[in-house]
């Protein structure tokens, strides 16, 4: 088990959001007029977490095999959709979330080398975290 990777959120007032991690700060909110618009929303935090982890694994397959991988584009988009809507989900009642990922690779490849690099987007680290079970804690500061 690896160490543990930490993110300290807080706010004064309304939506807007500080995020801290390590030396990096950043702001998430809600669009107006829910929020103030001041940084992206909690759910495009989650979107561009998963399209980076995927572009930055493609990469590093793509080095070691050493293809001529120039670029990548991960476009992302999430939906609550039906699950009686969902041909190949277990769940059948209520709704479910889906994500939407789309891959535009440009380098000098054949279709065999652009199909492995779809199986690698598979296992990013945090498309496995967002399909695996997760135990998930929440306890208040004394």
């Amino acid at each position: 088990m690896s160490g543990p990777t930490q993110v300290v959120v807080s706010s004064e007032s309304g939506l807007a959001q500080e995020v801290a991690s390590g030396n990096h700060r950043w702001r998430a909110d809600e669009p107006a007029p829910i929020g103030t618009d001041t940084g992206p929303s909690p759910y495009e935090l989650l979107l561009a977490s998963l399209g980076a982890c995927t572009s930055m694994t493609l990469r590093l397959y793509a080095q070691r095999k050493g293809w001529d991988l120039r670029r990548v584009t991960v476009r992302l988009q999430h939906f609550r959709i039906h699950a009686e809507d969902c041909a190949d989900c277990d769940t059948k009642h209520g709704y479910l979330d889906r994500i939407d990922r789309e891959i535009e690779l440009h380098g000098d490849m054949d279709d065999t080398q652009r199909q492995r690099l779809l199986e690698i987007a598979e296992l990013c680290p945090v498309h496995k975290t967002l399909k695996s079970e997760i135990n998930l804690r929440t306890s208040l500061k004394p």
